[in-house]
């Protein structure tokens, strides 16, 4: 679409907001929210979050996106959300197509609509989202290039049951790839027909990170399996390559985030310190994909942090990471911020933390006078288990923790675990049971999260098979019961949930008829308890001919083409292949900042994780 062709009429919706559950939701104008004259723009972005405003605000990923394509003078991006139920049948009733927020144009309008890929079980709503904005769902029913159907985050790992809707995949970080995305559009636009639409997928496929699924062919044997994932031209590669942003201290990263106009999942400043961890857990993907580590310095982080706090008001600051207590600069980043925030009655959180780590004076520090809760995640209850999954803390370190956090006046600790896992035995479930009795001793309140382990795309683990429902029902029944008489409250995973999300983590092209049909029998917002139908599922994997137990529950050969092999994280097969074994053998491996594991990131990315230490 030319800049003439670009309607600037904004929809009306002050006929249908007084109608619906929180109507802020849909309003935009949030503080630091931009607006631009779209006339003047070469090049318009609707970034999209497949889940409610609530969540979607508070995905960090998004706002720097937001805010990094907004600097560019020719480009607008703006955000669009899911709409709620209530939202949905309101608009599908009046005729209102999915709008974006800041202006409430309708998504047909945008170039790019850009999806950050969450979680497994928001596939339906990507769908539902490209429906009400009245695009075809398939790719190749979209003639036209523009709008382009983007697509990045952890799920792009796992792109495939996605590849029949999605043009183009992003893999890995996305502040550089996504501007030379948006320059190769521009550049299309600047001569409109002049190319084909394949012409621009074989342009972007050029581009490190950026992947097309109609540019590669999938053959499967007679058992089901992959035969071979082929690009169907010479100028395509056979493998992509993740993006990595080498120096975080050069990265962009926004200094006036959004505050929202109402209360979202985490309504603070997030100020990212770190990206990668190192501790190299075997159920981890997050852990795999976002290697190499890479810090912020104190300085960098400092001035964000002040620059934040000045043009949003807030007075909380989340030191985020997947490993915040590793930081390796972290006493002196809170003693410096504890200085210059403290007089100001601003106050400092720090998630994602280990009790081989933990401070106590970090604690005193972060609680201001307060006793606020702390979370760890100790995932199992038995050394036995800790070998398997090379989860490297002692029991004797969380036990410690609680001792000391009780005696200082703490009361409310959450602990995560994990069932399911490979090698998973009876007594590594009272080990659970045990452990949580130890730590009720220390007079503390227990808020227990149970989750069922997924084997994920990438990992050590993606060659195992998950346990069967009833299997993972009966572990969460013998839990509950041996945890009932204790001072705790536990909260588990839905089993199919999990099963689920195995089946997409683990899943091929082929389930993208899956996705639809279950769309098209009402599924919705699959990761709300109240809205999950499993049973539509079921019969959407009836009607399409395929079985999901043999995506979920089947152990995979170690030489098995996977559906994401041509999907490269950095970390060589062979490691990973090592590190299963070391798993059955009940071996550990070290934290790579101590020793280098030779996982085959430095060699890809050109740094490894004792590169970026902060000294």
């Amino acid at each position: 679409m030319s800049s003439s062709q670009v309607k600037t009429k904004s929809l009306n919706l002050s006929g249908i907001l007084p109608l619906v559950s929180r109507p802020a939701r849909y309003i935009g104008n949030e503080w630091n929210s931009v607006h631009k004259d779209h006339r003047k723009m070469k090049v318009r972005v609707a970034l999209a979050f497949p889940d409610v405003y609530e969540v979607g605000m508070s995905h960090l990923g998004l706002k720097i996106l937001y805010h990094l394509l907004n600097t560019r003078e020719e480009v607008v991006a703006e955000r669009v959300y899911a709409p709620w139920i209530d939202m949905e049948n309101l608009m599908r009733r009046k005729g209102i197509p999915l709008f974006s927020l800041e202006s409430h144009l309708p998504l047909q309008e945008f170039d790019i609509i850009g999806f950050t890929l969450p979680y497994e079980l928001s596939y339906t709503n990507i769908l539902n989202m490209l429906n009400l904005a009245g695009l075809p769902l398939k790719a190749e029913e979209r003639k036209e290039a523009f709008p382009l159907i983007l697509a990045g985050g952890i799920g792009a790992f796992s792109a495939e049951p996605l590849a029949d809707f999605i043009d183009a995949f992003v893999l890995g970080d996305g502040e550089e790839v996504i501007e030379e995305i948006v320059e190769a559009c521009k550049e299309e636009k600047a001569e409109p027909g002049k190319k084909t639409k394949k012409e621009l997928f074989h342009r972007l496929a050029q581009i490190e990170g950026v992947y097309i699924p109609s540019l590669y062919r999938v053959s499967y044997k007679k058992d089901g399996t992959i035969e071979s994932i082929e690009p169907k031209d010479k100028d395509v590669p056979s493998r992509i390559r993740k993006r990595v942003i080498t120096d975080l201290n050069q990265a962009f990263y926004p200094l006036a985030p959004l505050v929202p106009y109402l209360d979202i999942v985490h309504d603070r400043i997030t100020l990212e310190i770190m990206r990668g961890c190192s501790r190299g857990c075997r159920f981890c993907q997050a852990g795999i994909l976002y290697r190499p580590v890479r810090e912020r310095s104190p300085e960098v982080l400092l001035k964000i942090a002040a620059e934040s706090v000045k043009n949003t008001g807030y007075d909380e600051i989340s030191l985020s990471s997947l490993s915040s207590g590793d930081y390796s600069c972290l006493e002196e980043l809170m003693t410096r911020l504890w200085e210059k925030f403290d007089p100001r009655k601003i106050s400092l959180s720090l998630p994602s933390l280990h009790v081989d780590n933990f401070s106590l004076e970090w604690a005193k520090k972060i609680a201001r006078g307060k006793k606020p809760g702390f979370t760890f995640a100790p995932e199992v209850g038995s050394e036995h288990l800790r070998q398997t999954i090379n989860k490297n803390v002692r029991e004797e370190d969380l036990l410690t923790t609680v001792g000391r956090l009780s005696q200082a006046g703490w009361r409310r600790i959450k602990l995560y675990f994990m069932i399911g896992l490979p090698g998973e035995r009876k007594e590594d479930l009272e080990g659970i049971v045990d452990l949580v009795d130890r730590c009720c001793r220390e007079k503390v309140r227990l808020n227990l999260s149970l989750s069922s382990f997924v084997p994920k795309a990438h990992t050590p683990f993606q060659w195992e098979g998950m346990e069967r429902q009833e299997v993972l029902e009966e572990k969460q029944k013998f839990l509950r019961e041996r945890l009932r008489k204790k001072k705790v409250k536990l909260k588990w995973h839905n089993a199919e949930m999990s099963f689920l999300e195995a089946v997409f983590a683990r899943g091929d092209r082929r389930l993208g008829q899956v996705v639809l049909k279950a769309w098209e029998k009402g599924c919705r917002f699959d990761g709300w308890k109240e809205h999950f139908q499993f049973g539509y599922w079921t019969n959407a994997f009836r009607e399409s001919g395929l079985d999901p137990y043999f995506y979920a529950h089947r152990k995979r050969d170690d030489d098995e083409i996977f559906p994401w092999e041509h999907l490269e994280s950095g970390v060589d097969k062979k490691f990973l292949l090592a590190e299963r074994k070391k798993a059955e053998d009940g071996k550990q491996t070290s934290d790579c900042r101590i020793r280098c594991g030779n996982c085959g990131i430095s060699q890809k990315s050109a740094c490894c994780a004792r590169t970026f230490m902060v000294v």
